[in-house]
C-alpha cells in the first residue's frame, strides 16, 4: 500500500516511510491510495472471528507488504491484549468501553499498534527516531506507555500546563527511561503548532529523524477502526441500524470509524459530538470551515480549535459537502450540559461515565429525537477516574481507583517547562 499527501505536493510513499515521517514533506497528512472493501463473507462470518482475526483482516491491506503477515498477526495480538465491552443503557443507547487498556484510554490501541510497527521498522536501524507528540490529555499517557523501552525510539511529549487532569499528567511525566515530558505554557493548539513547526525545521530534521504519534500518523490513526468492528460484532444480531456517537477533538477517531465503513462495515451514520470547541458543528450548519482558538472545557481531550484529521474526512467524501453531511451529524454541548448528562447517566442507569463519554451520550440523545428507530453507541473513551474532580463532584460518590491508575499516583512528576518554539528546539538539539 502506498500513501499520498493530502496537500498533493509530495511524492507518494510506503506505509513504512509514512509511519517514520509522520507528516509528508509538503506538510500534508498521508492517506492510503486505495481502500478495498472486505468481502461480504467477512461480515457474514464476523461472529466466528476473534478480535485479533477481525483486526488482522481489516488492517492488512494498509500495511502490506512492509510488515509480513506473521509479524502483523503478533503486532495485532499484542495491541489488543484487553477487552472492548458494550454496555447497554436502554433499548436505543449503548456505550462502547474503550478504557480497559494500560492507560485506560481509547488511544492505547493506536499507540500500542504504532509502537510495535515502529519497533519492527527500527530493529535493524542504528539511527534513533524521536517521536514528537502533542497531547490534550490521553494521547501523552498512551504514547508514553506504548513506546516505553522500545529500542532506538525516544519520545518527547508536549502538554498544556494546567489543562490536563492530574492522573493524565502523572501518566505522561513519571515513566522515565526513553520518555520525556515538556510542560507548555499555553493550550493544546500551541503544543500542536510547535510539533508541526519542528517537522518543517530543516535544522532539526537534518540532524534527527522526527516522527509523530498523534493521530496525524497513519499507524496511530488507522487501527482505531478495529473497535467499531468489535462493536458491530456484539450488536448486529439485535440491532439493524447502528449509529456511532464519537466524542470528537482532533477527529481521528470518527475518521477511523468512517474508514471501517469504507471497508464495508454496515454503519448507518456517525455523530461527531463536540464540546464548546465546535468548528465542525458550525461547518455542517454553514458549509464554512473556520478554525478558531480552542476553549478550555471539562472534556479536555476535545479542546481542539483546528482538528487535524478533518481533512481526511473530507477526502473520504471527495470534498462533497452533501455526501459528508448525509453521513455525519454534529452537535455541540456546554460544560453545564455535560455535567447534567453525567448525573443523568448515573441516576437513570447506575453507570459512571467520564466527561467525554457524557458528550457522546448527549449526541446520541440529540440524534435519536429525529431518528428513534436507530441504536446509538457512544464511545466511552477514557475511564471516569481519570477525571475524578469532575465526576465525583457531579455524582457525589467516591470512586475507587483502578490498579492502572494507582500505579502512577505515587510517582514523582518529571517535566521541563517551556513557553516557546525556540525552547523546544533547544531541548531537542541538546
Amino acid at each position: 500500500m502506498n500513501y499520498y499527501s493530502l496537500n498533493h505536493k509530495a511524492p507518494n510513499t510506503t506505509f513504512k516511510d509514512a509511519v517514520i515521517k509522520g507528516l509528508a514533506p509538503d506538510k500534508g497528512l498521508y492517506f492510503p491510495e486505495t481502500i478495498t472493501p472486505l468481502p461480504q463473507s467477512f461480515f457474514d462470518n464476523i461472529d466466528n472471528l476473534s478480535h485479533s482475526e477481525i483486526a488482522f483482516e481489516a488492517i492488512k491491506q494498509f500495511v502490506s507488504p512492509e510488515i509480513p503477515e506473521d509479524v502483523l498477526k503478533t503486532i495485532v495480538e499484542e495491541t489488543l491484549a484487553f477487552d472492548f465491552p458494550i454496555v447497554k443503557l436502554n433499548d436505543n443507547i449503548s456505550t462502547l468501553e474503550l478504557f480497559h487498556g494500560p492507560t485506560m484510554a481509547f488511544k492505547d490501541v493506536g499507540a500500542r499498534f504504532m509502537a510495535r510497527c515502529l519497533g519492527y521498522f527500527n530493529k535493524e536501524n542504528t539511527n534513533e527516531v524521536t517521536v514528537l507528540v502533542a497531547t490534550s490529555g490521553d494521547t501523552g499517557g498512551a504514547v508514553a506507555n506504548g513506546f516505553l523501552g522500545v529500542k532506538g525510539v525516544n519520545v518527547v511529549i508536549l502538554y498544556p500546563s494546567g489543562k490536563v487532569s492530574e492522573i493524565q499528567e502523572k501518566q505522561l511525566t513519571t515513566l522515565g527511561q526513553n520518555i520525556k515530558a515538556l510542560e507548555v505554557d499555553g493550550v493544546f493548539d500551541d503544543c500542536q503548532d510547535m510539533v508541526k513547526r519542528a517537522f518543517l525545521d530543516k535544522e532539526l530534521t537534518n540532524k534527527m529523524q522526527l516522527t509523530s504519534a498523534n493521530s496525524i500518523n497513519v499507524a496511530r490513526w488507522l487501527p482505531q477502526l478495529f473497535y467499531f468492528m468489535f462493536a458491530y460484532k456484539q450488536l448486529h444480531k439485535t440491532n439493524k441500524d447502528i449509529v456511532f456517537s464519537v466524542p470528537s477533538g482532533n477527529f481521528g477517531n470518527v475518521c477511523a470509524g468512517m474508514m471501517a465503513q469504507q471497508l464495508g462495515l454496515p454503519i448507518k451514520h456517525f455523530i461527531a459530538s463536540n464540546n464548546e470547541n465546535n468548528v465542525v458543528t458550525n461547518y455542517l450548519q454553514t458549509e464554512e470551515y473556520i478554525p478558531k482558538p480552542s476553549v478550555q472545557t471539562i472534556s479536555n481531550a476535545m479542546d481542539v480549535g483546528n482538528p487535524s484529521n478533518f481533512i481526511r474526512i473530507q477526502e473520504i467524501y471527495k470534498k462533497e459537502f452533501t455526501s459528508l453531511k448525509n453521513n455525519l451529524s454534529s452537535y455541540s454541548f456546554s460544560d453545564e450540559e455535560t455535567k447534567a448528562a453525567l448525573k443523568e447517566i448515573y441516576d437513570k442507569y447506575d453507570y459512571v461515565a467520564d466527561p467525554h463519554g457524557a458528550v457522546g451520550y448527549l449526541g446520541c440523545k440529540a440524534y435519536l429525537k429525529n431518528n428513534p428507530n436507530t441504536h446509538c453507541v457512544f464511545l466511552e473513551t477514557a475511564h471516569p477516574t481519570k477525571f475524578l474532580d469532575v465526576v465525583e463532584e457531579v455524582i457525589e460518590e467516591k470512586q475507587p481507583l483502578p490498579k492502572q491508575i494507582q500505579a502512577v499516583m505515587g510517582k514523582t512528576k518529571e517535566a521541563t517547562k517551556i513557553s516557546s518554539y525556540k525552547e523546544l528546539k533547544n531541548f531537542l538539539l541538546k
